[in-house]
């Protein structure tokens, strides 16, 4: 059977790849931080790990918590926005806490799973088109914007850390209706996970260390 873990599970996205893995019969483990989730992803029929990407103490038991595993795909989806407008300074509190969540988590999370890749693996690394330097039209949000390149830049030494091993790409997952993308945003969770699933099933070694939009579209650096 098929295994996925998926880092940052609780809701939105990362909840949407957790239920359309298990509903095609894969395993899967999964990340969330408070006991109500934990709850809710069991109950779904997930295994459930506690994990606050944010806190050193956390991360640090992970590798622990998955010894033995053999991981097929592996989806980085933990992340935060802080909004500003044009170039408002960011206060140190919402530096150090989307520079934590959006960079620091993944370089520390994902080398621990080095030893957990199933043959022919697949990492992806949600990070966001908001943090492509070559599409950049706009500065809202622009902490966000640079803890996103930051993000791209640590999957793609991942990406040569790991060659041979496994084909690591980072996802912009479309603007999606959830708490962090809105009532607005273009497409639904649902749509925006089918396609990155479809997108992962069929990466070959050439996409490593690629930055794709969620169905399958090249996005420039």
């Amino acid at each position: 059977m098929s295994h996925a873990l998926i880092i940052g599970a609780s809701r939105g996205i990362g909840a949407e790849f957790v239920r359309q893995y298990l509903a095609d019969g894969w395993k899967v483990t999964a990340t969330a931080r408070s006991e109500a989730a934990l709850a809710d992803l069991r109950a779904q029929g997930a295994a459930a790990i506690a994990l606050d990407v944010t806190s050193t103490e956390s991360t640090s038991r992970l590798a622990w918590q998955l010894d033995g595993a053999a991981f097929d795909v592996i989806v980085h989806v933990a992340g935060v926005l802080q909004r500003q407008t044009g170039l408002e300074p960011p206060t140190d509190a919402d530096f150090d806490h989307t520079m934590h969540a959006n960079v620091l988590a993944p370089m520390r999370v994902l080398p621990q799973l080095a030893d957990m890749l199933a043959p022919g693996a697949k990492l992806a690394l949600l990070s966001s088109k908001m943090g492509s330097i070559g599409q950049r039209a706009a500065t809202g949000s622009w902490l966000y914007r640079a803890s996103k390149a930051a993000a791209i830049s640590v999957l793609k030494d991942i990406s040569l850390e790991w060659a041979g091993k496994a084909c690591c790409v980072s996802f912009h997952p479309g603007w999606v209706r959830t708490e962090m993308g809105g009532a607005g945003a273009d497409i639904t969770a649902e749509q925006s996970v089918a396609g990155m699933r479809g997108v992962i099933a069929a990466l070959t070694a050439k996409d490593n260390g690629r930055f794709l939009n969620y169905d399958g579209s090249a996005i420039d650096w």
